[in-house]
Protein backbone atom coordinates (compact mmCIF):
# COMPACT_ATOMS: atom_id res chain seq x y z
CA UNK A 1 0.00 0.00 0.00
CA UNK A 2 1.37 3.48 -1.24
CA UNK A 3 2.94 5.65 1.42
CA UNK A 4 0.77 8.17 3.84
CA UNK A 5 2.52 11.27 2.83
CA UNK A 6 4.02 13.57 5.75
CA UNK A 7 2.25 16.53 7.27
CA UNK A 8 3.42 19.90 8.76
CA UNK A 9 2.03 20.91 11.54
CA UNK A 10 -0.80 22.14 12.76
CA UNK A 11 -2.52 25.48 11.18
CA UNK A 12 -4.09 26.42 14.89
CA UNK A 13 -4.60 30.32 14.12
CA UNK A 14 -6.37 30.21 11.29
CA UNK A 15 -8.64 27.46 12.29
CA UNK A 16 -9.57 28.70 15.69
CA UNK A 17 -10.33 31.96 13.62
CA UNK A 18 -13.08 30.14 11.75
CA UNK A 19 -14.24 28.32 14.65
CA UNK A 20 -13.92 31.95 16.59
CA UNK A 21 -16.40 33.23 13.52
CA UNK A 22 -19.08 30.17 13.28
CA UNK A 23 -19.82 30.82 17.14
CA UNK A 24 -19.92 34.63 16.40
CA UNK A 25 -22.26 34.33 13.30
CA UNK A 26 -24.89 31.79 15.44
CA UNK A 27 -24.56 33.41 18.65
CA UNK A 28 -25.37 36.97 16.98
CA UNK A 29 -28.74 35.27 15.34
CA UNK A 30 -29.96 33.29 18.02
CA UNK A 31 -32.57 34.29 19.65
CA UNK A 32 -33.92 36.43 16.45
CA UNK A 33 -37.26 34.39 16.33
CA UNK A 34 -37.98 31.54 18.53
CA UNK A 35 -38.09 27.89 20.06
CA UNK A 36 -37.84 25.29 17.28
CA UNK A 37 -40.75 22.50 17.46
CA UNK A 38 -38.59 19.88 18.51
CA UNK A 39 -35.90 22.10 20.83
CA UNK A 40 -39.50 22.29 22.93
CA UNK A 41 -39.73 18.74 22.44
CA UNK A 42 -36.22 18.15 23.46
CA UNK A 43 -36.70 19.91 26.34
CA UNK A 44 -39.97 18.29 27.81
CA UNK A 45 -37.69 14.76 27.14
CA UNK A 46 -34.62 16.61 29.69
CA UNK A 47 -37.46 16.47 32.17
CA UNK A 48 -37.94 13.33 31.87
CA UNK A 49 -34.47 11.75 31.37
CA UNK A 50 -34.10 7.96 30.54
CA UNK A 51 -32.30 5.44 28.33
CA UNK A 52 -34.29 5.40 25.47
CA UNK A 53 -37.48 7.82 23.64
CA UNK A 54 -39.60 6.72 21.00
CA UNK A 55 -38.05 8.65 17.84
CA UNK A 56 -34.42 9.33 19.36
CA UNK A 57 -31.30 7.85 20.93
CA UNK A 58 -30.64 9.46 24.26
CA UNK A 59 -27.58 11.20 23.84
CA UNK A 60 -29.22 14.83 22.31
CA UNK A 61 -31.78 14.70 25.39
CA UNK A 62 -28.70 14.79 27.30
CA UNK A 63 -27.43 17.87 25.83
CA UNK A 64 -30.46 19.37 26.55
CA UNK A 65 -30.28 18.43 30.46
CA UNK A 66 -27.49 20.62 29.79
CA UNK A 67 -29.29 23.58 28.46
CA UNK A 68 -31.95 22.81 31.26
CA UNK A 69 -29.23 23.04 34.01
CA UNK A 70 -27.81 26.42 32.47
CA UNK A 71 -31.32 27.68 32.57
CA UNK A 72 -33.20 26.22 29.20
CA UNK A 73 -33.49 29.75 27.88
CA UNK A 74 -33.24 30.23 23.99
CA UNK A 75 -29.45 31.65 24.20
CA UNK A 76 -28.35 28.72 25.88
CA UNK A 77 -29.74 25.95 24.05
CA UNK A 78 -28.49 27.89 20.65
CA UNK A 79 -24.96 28.51 22.07
CA UNK A 80 -24.95 24.66 22.34
CA UNK A 81 -26.09 24.43 18.77
CA UNK A 82 -22.77 26.67 18.25
CA UNK A 83 -20.57 24.47 20.18
CA UNK A 84 -21.74 21.36 18.14
CA UNK A 85 -21.35 23.23 14.55
CA UNK A 86 -17.77 24.94 15.60
CA UNK A 87 -16.52 21.32 16.41
CA UNK A 88 -17.90 20.37 13.08
CA UNK A 89 -15.92 23.10 11.43
CA UNK A 90 -12.70 22.34 13.80
CA UNK A 91 -13.05 18.56 12.77
CA UNK A 92 -13.01 18.89 8.95
CA UNK A 93 -9.66 21.24 9.42
CA UNK A 94 -8.29 18.32 11.25
CA UNK A 95 -9.41 15.78 8.81
CA UNK A 96 -7.49 17.72 5.90
CA UNK A 97 -4.79 17.66 8.08
CA UNK A 98 -4.40 13.96 8.81
CA UNK A 99 -4.78 13.48 4.96
CA UNK A 100 -1.71 15.75 4.40
CA UNK A 101 -2.95 19.04 3.82
CA UNK A 102 -1.02 21.71 5.17
CA UNK A 103 -2.23 25.41 6.04
CA UNK A 104 -4.38 26.12 3.06
CA UNK A 105 -6.17 22.44 2.26
CA UNK A 106 -6.97 23.26 6.51
CA UNK A 107 -7.98 26.58 6.69
CA UNK A 108 -10.31 25.79 2.80
CA UNK A 109 -11.82 22.70 4.49
CA UNK A 110 -13.16 24.81 7.49
CA UNK A 111 -14.10 27.72 5.59
CA UNK A 112 -16.13 25.09 3.11
CA UNK A 113 -18.27 23.77 5.77
CA UNK A 114 -18.89 26.64 7.67
CA UNK A 115 -20.37 27.87 4.52
CA UNK A 116 -22.59 25.36 3.70
CA UNK A 117 -26.05 26.20 2.91
CA UNK A 118 -27.16 22.58 5.18
CA UNK A 119 -24.65 22.95 8.30
CA UNK A 120 -25.34 26.62 8.14
CA UNK A 121 -29.63 25.94 9.03
CA UNK A 122 -28.44 22.94 11.03
CA UNK A 123 -26.50 24.91 13.08
CA UNK A 124 -29.25 27.27 13.99
CA UNK A 125 -31.09 25.26 15.91
CA UNK A 126 -30.14 22.59 18.45
CA UNK A 127 -31.04 19.36 16.83
CA UNK A 128 -29.37 15.96 16.75
CA UNK A 129 -27.84 17.25 13.43
CA UNK A 130 -25.59 19.77 15.35
CA UNK A 131 -23.39 17.17 17.32
CA UNK A 132 -23.92 13.73 14.45
CA UNK A 133 -21.09 14.88 12.51
CA UNK A 134 -18.75 14.79 15.29
CA UNK A 135 -19.19 11.17 16.23
CA UNK A 136 -19.01 10.23 12.18
CA UNK A 137 -15.82 12.18 11.57
CA UNK A 138 -14.34 11.02 14.75
CA UNK A 139 -14.67 6.96 13.49
CA UNK A 140 -13.40 9.06 10.21
CA UNK A 141 -10.33 10.26 11.70
CA UNK A 142 -9.69 7.05 13.51
CA UNK A 143 -9.49 4.97 10.61
CA UNK A 144 -7.64 7.48 8.93
CA UNK A 145 -5.06 7.53 12.06
CA UNK A 146 -5.16 3.59 11.67
CA UNK A 147 -4.58 3.66 8.06
CA UNK A 148 -1.60 6.28 8.53
CA UNK A 149 0.25 5.26 11.56
CA UNK A 150 -0.87 1.26 11.60
CA UNK A 151 -1.43 1.35 15.22
CA UNK A 152 -4.06 -0.93 15.65
CA UNK A 153 -4.86 -0.35 18.91
CA UNK A 154 -7.52 2.57 17.83
CA UNK A 155 -9.53 0.63 16.64
CA UNK A 156 -10.60 0.60 20.99
CA UNK A 157 -10.97 4.14 20.66
CA UNK A 158 -12.83 4.00 17.29
CA UNK A 159 -15.69 1.38 19.34
CA UNK A 160 -15.55 3.73 22.01
CA UNK A 161 -16.40 7.18 19.56
CA UNK A 162 -18.95 4.53 18.02
CA UNK A 163 -20.67 3.34 20.68
CA UNK A 164 -20.94 7.34 21.93
CA UNK A 165 -22.45 7.73 18.57
CA UNK A 166 -25.02 4.89 18.62
CA UNK A 167 -26.38 6.81 21.81
CA UNK A 168 -26.85 10.29 19.59
CA UNK A 169 -28.62 9.00 17.03
CA UNK A 170 -29.66 5.26 15.90
CA UNK A 171 -28.36 6.09 12.16
CA UNK A 172 -25.04 5.14 13.43
CA UNK A 173 -25.78 1.48 13.00
CA UNK A 174 -26.15 1.66 8.97
CA UNK A 175 -23.21 4.02 9.05
CA UNK A 176 -21.04 1.43 11.00
CA UNK A 177 -22.72 -1.25 8.89
CA UNK A 178 -21.74 0.44 5.71
CA UNK A 179 -18.02 1.51 6.79
CA UNK A 180 -17.63 -2.55 7.54
CA UNK A 181 -18.16 -3.41 3.97
CA UNK A 182 -15.80 -0.67 2.47
CA UNK A 183 -13.54 -2.09 4.91
CA UNK A 184 -13.56 -5.42 3.53
CA UNK A 185 -13.39 -3.63 0.10
CA UNK A 186 -9.86 -2.46 0.73
CA UNK A 187 -6.44 -3.20 2.00
CA UNK A 188 -8.10 -2.34 5.65
CA UNK A 189 -9.64 -5.86 5.73
CA UNK A 190 -6.62 -6.70 7.55
CA UNK A 191 -8.52 -5.37 10.50
CA UNK A 192 -10.73 -8.19 10.86
CA UNK A 193 -8.03 -10.52 12.30
CA UNK A 194 -7.04 -7.85 14.76
CA UNK A 195 -7.95 -8.68 18.36
CA UNK A 196 -8.63 -4.57 19.24
CA UNK A 197 -11.02 -4.18 16.71
CA UNK A 198 -13.17 -7.06 17.94
CA UNK A 199 -12.28 -5.48 21.19
CA UNK A 200 -13.49 -1.82 19.81
CA UNK A 201 -16.89 -3.68 18.45
CA UNK A 202 -17.35 -5.05 21.94
CA UNK A 203 -17.23 -1.34 23.30
CA UNK A 204 -18.94 -0.39 20.66
CA UNK A 205 -21.90 -2.75 21.75
CA UNK A 206 -21.85 -2.55 25.26
CA UNK A 207 -21.89 1.42 25.18
CA UNK A 208 -25.12 1.06 23.37
CA UNK A 209 -26.72 -1.60 25.48
CA UNK A 210 -28.72 0.71 28.12
CA UNK A 211 -30.59 2.37 24.76
CA UNK A 212 -30.71 -1.19 23.31
CA UNK A 213 -32.37 -2.97 26.28
CA UNK A 214 -34.74 0.37 26.88
CA UNK A 215 -36.25 -0.75 23.36
CA UNK A 216 -36.76 -4.15 24.02
CA UNK A 217 -38.35 -3.63 27.07
CA UNK A 218 -40.88 -0.84 25.23
CA UNK A 219 -41.56 -3.49 22.63
CA UNK A 220 -39.49 -1.12 19.86
CA UNK A 221 -41.39 2.08 19.62
CA UNK A 222 -39.06 3.35 17.31
CA UNK A 223 -39.91 0.56 14.58
CA UNK A 224 -43.48 1.29 15.24
CA UNK A 225 -43.19 5.00 14.58
CA UNK A 226 -40.82 4.65 11.98
CA UNK A 227 -43.66 1.76 10.27
CA UNK A 228 -45.87 4.73 11.24
CA UNK A 229 -44.01 7.07 9.21
CA UNK A 230 -44.26 4.85 6.00
CA UNK A 231 -47.65 3.90 6.35
CA UNK A 232 -48.86 7.41 6.23
CA UNK A 233 -46.89 9.03 3.89
CA UNK A 234 -45.46 11.93 6.00
CA UNK A 235 -42.43 12.11 4.42
CA UNK A 236 -41.66 13.38 0.69
CA UNK A 237 -39.81 10.47 -0.56
CA UNK A 238 -37.22 10.88 -3.33
CA UNK A 239 -36.07 9.03 -6.42
CA UNK A 240 -32.08 8.39 -7.00
CA UNK A 241 -31.65 11.68 -9.47
CA UNK A 242 -34.01 13.67 -6.83
CA UNK A 243 -31.23 12.23 -4.22
CA UNK A 244 -28.28 13.22 -5.73
CA UNK A 245 -29.75 16.58 -6.56
CA UNK A 246 -30.95 17.66 -3.32
CA UNK A 247 -27.07 16.92 -1.77
CA UNK A 248 -25.47 19.42 -4.54
CA UNK A 249 -28.19 21.96 -3.57
CA UNK A 250 -28.08 21.57 0.39
CA UNK A 251 -24.56 21.83 -0.19
CA UNK A 252 -23.87 24.61 -2.49
CA UNK A 253 -23.89 23.66 -6.21
CA UNK A 254 -20.83 25.96 -6.58
CA UNK A 255 -19.05 23.78 -4.38
CA UNK A 256 -19.48 20.91 -6.45
CA UNK A 257 -16.02 20.51 -7.62
CA UNK A 258 -14.30 20.86 -4.43
CA UNK A 259 -16.29 18.05 -2.61
CA UNK A 260 -16.56 16.17 -6.00
CA UNK A 261 -12.85 16.44 -6.38
CA UNK A 262 -12.85 15.31 -2.62
CA UNK A 263 -14.24 11.85 -3.82
CA UNK A 264 -11.97 11.30 -6.65
CA UNK A 265 -8.89 11.69 -4.63
CA UNK A 266 -9.71 9.46 -1.45
CA UNK A 267 -10.27 6.78 -4.84
CA UNK A 268 -6.81 7.42 -5.74
CA UNK A 269 -5.04 7.22 -2.25
CA UNK A 270 -5.22 3.42 -1.75
CA UNK A 271 -4.77 3.99 2.10
CA UNK A 272 -7.84 6.55 1.84
CA UNK A 273 -9.86 4.53 -0.42
CA UNK A 274 -12.26 3.05 2.25
CA UNK A 275 -13.72 6.40 2.82
CA UNK A 276 -14.50 6.44 -0.59
CA UNK A 277 -16.41 3.54 -1.32
CA UNK A 278 -17.71 4.24 2.40
CA UNK A 279 -19.02 7.53 0.86
CA UNK A 280 -20.68 5.38 -1.82
CA UNK A 281 -22.22 3.00 0.30
CA UNK A 282 -23.88 5.12 2.48
CA UNK A 283 -25.24 7.45 -0.21
CA UNK A 284 -26.44 4.15 -1.69
CA UNK A 285 -28.34 2.60 1.16
CA UNK A 286 -29.83 6.42 2.06
CA UNK A 287 -31.19 5.92 -1.24
CA UNK A 288 -32.30 2.79 -0.90
CA UNK A 289 -34.59 3.52 2.51
CA UNK A 290 -35.84 6.65 1.04
CA UNK A 291 -33.78 8.83 3.84
CA UNK A 292 -34.25 12.26 4.14
CA UNK A 293 -32.08 14.09 1.83
CA UNK A 294 -30.27 15.87 5.12
CA UNK A 295 -29.56 12.60 6.74
CA UNK A 296 -26.36 11.88 4.99
CA UNK A 297 -25.41 15.54 5.71
CA UNK A 298 -22.90 14.52 8.52
CA UNK A 299 -20.54 12.66 5.60
CA UNK A 300 -19.35 15.83 4.03
CA UNK A 301 -16.94 17.36 6.20
CA UNK A 302 -14.67 14.18 5.28
CA UNK A 303 -15.53 15.47 1.24
CA UNK A 304 -14.85 18.69 2.10
CA UNK A 305 -11.17 18.13 3.56
CA UNK A 306 -10.52 15.16 0.79
CA UNK A 307 -11.36 18.00 -1.68
CA UNK A 308 -9.41 20.98 0.18
CA UNK A 309 -6.25 18.22 0.14
CA UNK A 310 -6.58 17.37 -3.50
CA UNK A 311 -6.76 21.23 -4.31
CA UNK A 312 -3.53 22.15 -2.31
CA UNK A 313 -1.97 19.38 -3.59
CA UNK A 314 -2.69 20.37 -7.55
CA UNK A 315 -1.75 24.49 -6.57
CA UNK A 316 1.25 23.14 -4.83
CA UNK A 317 2.24 20.65 -7.83
CA UNK A 318 3.79 24.24 -9.82
CA UNK A 319 1.08 23.89 -12.83
CA UNK A 320 0.12 27.24 -12.80
CA UNK A 321 3.87 28.32 -11.29
CA UNK A 322 3.23 32.03 -9.90
CA UNK A 323 -0.13 32.10 -10.52
CA UNK A 324 -0.81 29.73 -7.24
CA UNK A 325 -0.85 32.39 -4.76
CA UNK A 326 -3.01 34.12 -6.80
CA UNK A 327 -5.34 31.07 -7.19
CA UNK A 328 -5.24 30.11 -3.77
CA UNK A 329 -6.61 33.76 -2.53
CA UNK A 330 -9.20 34.09 -5.47
CA UNK A 331 -10.84 30.79 -4.21
CA UNK A 332 -10.87 31.80 -0.80
CA UNK A 333 -12.35 35.04 -1.53
CA UNK A 334 -14.82 33.27 -3.72
CA UNK A 335 -16.04 31.16 -0.63
CA UNK A 336 -15.91 33.60 1.77
CA UNK A 337 -18.58 35.83 -0.34
CA UNK A 338 -20.75 32.77 -0.83
CA UNK A 339 -20.86 32.88 2.80
CA UNK A 340 -21.80 36.20 3.09
CA UNK A 341 -24.05 35.94 0.51
CA UNK A 342 -26.04 33.19 2.31
CA UNK A 343 -25.86 33.93 5.95
CA UNK A 344 -29.42 36.41 5.59
CA UNK A 345 -30.99 34.02 3.35
CA UNK A 346 -30.52 30.68 5.50
CA UNK A 347 -30.37 32.22 9.68
CA UNK A 348 -32.64 34.60 11.23
CA UNK A 349 -31.63 37.82 10.29
CA UNK A 350 -34.42 39.47 8.60
CA UNK A 351 -37.77 39.89 8.79
CA UNK A 352 -39.84 37.24 7.35
CA UNK A 353 -41.25 39.25 4.72
CA UNK A 354 -37.75 40.32 4.00
CA UNK A 355 -36.11 37.18 4.29
CA UNK A 356 -38.75 35.48 1.76
CA UNK A 357 -37.77 38.41 -0.79
CA UNK A 358 -33.83 38.10 0.17
CA UNK A 359 -34.12 34.28 -0.94
CA UNK A 360 -36.38 35.04 -4.41
CA UNK A 361 -33.43 37.94 -5.38
CA UNK A 362 -31.19 34.95 -4.74
CA UNK A 363 -33.22 32.17 -6.47
CA UNK A 364 -33.38 29.98 -3.15
CA UNK A 365 -36.46 27.90 -2.31
CA UNK A 366 -36.33 25.33 0.12
CA UNK A 367 -37.37 22.30 -0.68
CA UNK A 368 -40.12 20.13 1.39
CA UNK A 369 -39.11 16.66 3.76
CA UNK A 370 -42.32 16.21 5.22
CA UNK A 371 -45.84 16.08 2.35
CA UNK A 372 -47.73 18.22 5.44
CA UNK A 373 -45.40 21.30 5.18
CA UNK A 374 -47.16 24.22 4.74
CA UNK A 375 -46.12 27.39 5.51
CA UNK A 376 -44.54 30.46 4.12
CA UNK A 377 -40.84 29.62 5.11
CA UNK A 378 -39.35 26.57 5.31
CA UNK A 379 -40.07 24.28 8.14
CA UNK A 380 -37.16 25.14 10.30
CA UNK A 381 -37.95 28.61 10.02
CA UNK A 382 -41.97 27.97 10.40
CA UNK A 383 -41.77 25.99 13.52
CA UNK A 384 -40.45 29.08 15.18
CA UNK A 385 -43.19 30.92 15.02
CA UNK A 386 -46.81 30.83 17.36
CA UNK A 387 -45.47 28.71 20.41
CA UNK A 388 -45.50 31.66 22.99
CA UNK A 389 -48.74 32.91 21.54
CA UNK A 390 -50.32 29.42 21.92
CA UNK A 391 -49.50 29.28 25.57
CA UNK A 392 -50.85 32.85 26.11
CA UNK A 393 -54.01 32.32 24.42
CA UNK A 394 -54.55 29.24 26.20
CA UNK A 395 -53.68 30.98 29.54
CA UNK A 396 -56.54 33.14 28.60
CA UNK A 397 -59.12 30.47 28.64
CA UNK A 398 -58.05 29.17 31.69
CA UNK A 399 -57.60 31.79 33.47
CA UNK A 400 -61.05 32.76 32.40
CA UNK A 401 -62.80 29.13 34.48
CA UNK A 402 -63.25 29.91 38.43
CA UNK A 403 -60.57 27.87 40.71
CA UNK A 404 -62.74 25.33 41.33
CA UNK A 405 -62.87 24.36 37.76
CA UNK A 406 -59.61 24.74 37.09
CA UNK A 407 -58.69 22.22 39.00
CA UNK A 408 -61.15 20.11 37.29
CA UNK A 409 -59.63 20.96 34.40
CA UNK A 410 -56.23 19.60 32.11
CA UNK A 411 -54.81 21.25 28.61
CA UNK A 412 -54.39 18.44 26.64
CA UNK A 413 -52.06 18.74 23.32
CA UNK A 414 -52.45 16.79 20.18
CA UNK A 415 -48.77 16.96 19.54
CA UNK A 416 -45.65 17.09 20.91
CA UNK A 417 -44.43 20.81 19.92
CA UNK A 418 -47.90 21.83 21.46
CA UNK A 419 -46.95 20.26 24.51
CA UNK A 420 -43.83 21.48 24.41
CA UNK A 421 -44.73 25.06 24.46
CA UNK A 422 -47.33 24.81 27.46
CA UNK A 423 -44.33 23.23 29.21
CA UNK A 424 -42.22 26.01 28.30
CA UNK A 425 -44.14 28.78 28.60
CA UNK A 426 -46.97 28.19 30.42
CA UNK A 427 -45.70 27.77 33.79
CA UNK A 428 -44.90 31.94 34.50
CA UNK A 429 -48.70 32.05 33.21
CA UNK A 430 -50.35 29.83 35.67
CA UNK A 431 -50.80 26.77 33.24
CA UNK A 432 -50.31 23.43 34.46
CA UNK A 433 -48.48 20.43 32.72
CA UNK A 434 -49.52 19.68 29.14
CA UNK A 435 -51.13 16.38 29.03
CA UNK A 436 -50.14 14.54 25.24
CA UNK A 437 -50.34 11.18 23.99
CA UNK A 438 -47.77 12.07 21.20
CA UNK A 439 -44.36 10.53 20.70
CA UNK A 440 -42.73 10.00 24.59
CA UNK A 441 -45.16 12.04 25.88
CA UNK A 442 -47.14 8.80 25.81
CA UNK A 443 -45.27 7.43 28.15
CA UNK A 444 -45.91 9.88 30.65
CA UNK A 445 -49.54 10.09 30.91
CA UNK A 446 -51.87 9.47 31.72
CA UNK A 447 -52.11 12.00 34.55
CA UNK A 448 -52.76 10.26 37.99
CA UNK A 449 -55.76 12.84 38.58
CA UNK A 450 -59.09 12.17 36.95
CA UNK A 451 -60.14 15.46 34.75
CA UNK A 452 -63.41 16.15 33.45
CA UNK A 453 -62.52 18.87 31.66
CA UNK A 454 -60.13 19.89 29.16
CA UNK A 455 -58.58 22.57 26.86
CA UNK A 456 -57.99 20.51 23.30
CA UNK A 457 -55.04 21.72 21.36
CA UNK A 458 -55.07 20.73 17.54
CA UNK A 459 -57.53 18.53 18.10
CA UNK A 460 -60.28 17.75 15.47
CA UNK A 461 -64.10 18.81 16.26
CA UNK A 462 -65.82 15.53 15.35
CA UNK A 463 -63.40 13.35 17.85
CA UNK A 464 -64.36 15.72 20.25
CA UNK A 465 -68.24 15.65 19.97
CA UNK A 466 -67.91 12.03 20.72
CA UNK A 467 -65.50 12.00 23.83
CA UNK A 468 -67.40 15.11 25.42
CA UNK A 469 -70.55 16.24 26.38
CA UNK A 470 -70.01 19.44 25.97
CA UNK A 471 -67.96 20.86 23.05
CA UNK A 472 -67.52 25.13 23.01
CA UNK A 473 -64.71 27.31 20.56
CA UNK A 474 -63.09 29.17 23.61
CA UNK A 475 -60.38 30.44 21.41
CA UNK A 476 -58.33 30.30 17.88
CA UNK A 477 -54.81 30.06 17.79
CA UNK A 478 -53.82 31.71 14.12
CA UNK A 479 -49.81 32.65 13.36
CA UNK A 480 -49.15 34.03 9.90
CA UNK A 481 -45.56 32.43 9.84
CA UNK A 482 -46.17 29.38 11.68
CA UNK A 483 -47.01 25.86 10.01
CA UNK A 484 -50.68 26.10 8.80
CA UNK A 485 -51.66 22.64 10.64
CA UNK A 486 -51.14 24.32 13.88
CA UNK A 487 -54.13 27.25 13.46
CA UNK A 488 -56.64 26.12 14.63
CA UNK A 489 -59.58 26.69 16.96
CA UNK A 490 -58.87 26.47 20.95
CA UNK A 491 -61.52 23.78 21.94
CA UNK A 492 -63.12 24.08 25.98
CA UNK A 493 -64.38 20.54 26.34
CA UNK A 494 -66.59 19.35 29.71
CA UNK A 495 -67.66 16.29 30.60
CA UNK A 496 -65.27 13.58 29.39
CA UNK A 497 -67.42 10.31 28.82
CA UNK A 498 -64.70 7.53 29.68
CA UNK A 499 -61.78 7.91 32.06
CA UNK A 500 -58.38 9.34 30.28
CA UNK A 501 -56.98 6.24 31.35
CA UNK A 502 -59.25 3.72 29.64
CA UNK A 503 -58.72 5.43 25.97
CA UNK A 504 -55.29 6.37 26.37
CA UNK A 505 -54.31 3.21 24.63
CA UNK A 506 -56.87 4.39 21.78
CA UNK A 507 -55.52 7.90 22.13
CA UNK A 508 -51.26 7.30 21.84
CA UNK A 509 -49.59 7.55 18.21
CA UNK A 510 -46.29 7.27 17.33
CA UNK A 511 -45.74 9.08 13.90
Amino acid sequence: MERPPARLGFAWLPVLLLVALKLLVHGLTSGSYGFFRDELYFLDCARHPQWGYVDDAPGIVWIFKAALLMGGSLPVVRILAAIGGAATVFSSSLLAWEMGGNRFAQGLAGLCVLSTPIFLGMDSILCVGSYEPLFWMGCVWLAIRIARTRDTRLWLAFGLVAGLGLQMKYTMLLVLACFLVALALTPLRDAYRRAAFWGGAALAVLIFLPALFWQIQNHFPLLEDMANIRRLGKNVELGPLAFIREQIVMLNPLLLPLWGAGLVFLFRRVWLRVLAWFYLLLLAAMIALHAKAYYLAAIYPMLFAAGAVAIEDYLESGSLGRGRAWAKGALTTLVAVLTLLLIPAILPILSPQRLLAYQGALGIKASRTEVAHDAPLEQRLSDQFGWPELAEETAAIYLSLTPEERRRTAIFAENYGEAGAINQFGLRLGLPAAVCAHQAHSFWGPPAVEFDTFICLGCGRDGLDRAFESVIVAGRHDHPWGMAFENHPIYLCRGLRTPLKEIWPRIRHWD
